[in-house]
């Protein structure tokens, strides 16, 4: 099974297809070539890509349920 993060875009890189993306304090540089992103987007991010755009909403759930999951 495979678990997408969500995160928020810090920066673009248009010309490298690259995003810094932010995980509550962790930025880590994604792939940005699947997914057109500009910052400030919320985004699921696996194997260093970025899948797709999210809602604020549907990442606040994800990133409430990965908390809860984290607890267990």
């Amino acid at each position: 099974m495979c678990v997408a993060l969500p995160g928020r875009v810090i920066s673009v890189d248009h010309k490298s297809r690259q995003a810094q993306v932010d995980f509550n304090g962790s930025q880590v540089t994604a792939r940005a070539g699947l997914v057109a992103v500009n910052p400030g987007d919320r985004v699921l991010f696996h194997a260093g890509c970025i899948l797709q755009k999210v809602s604020d909403q549907e990442a606040d759930e994800l990133a409430a349920l990965m908390e809860e999951l984290g607890a267990m």
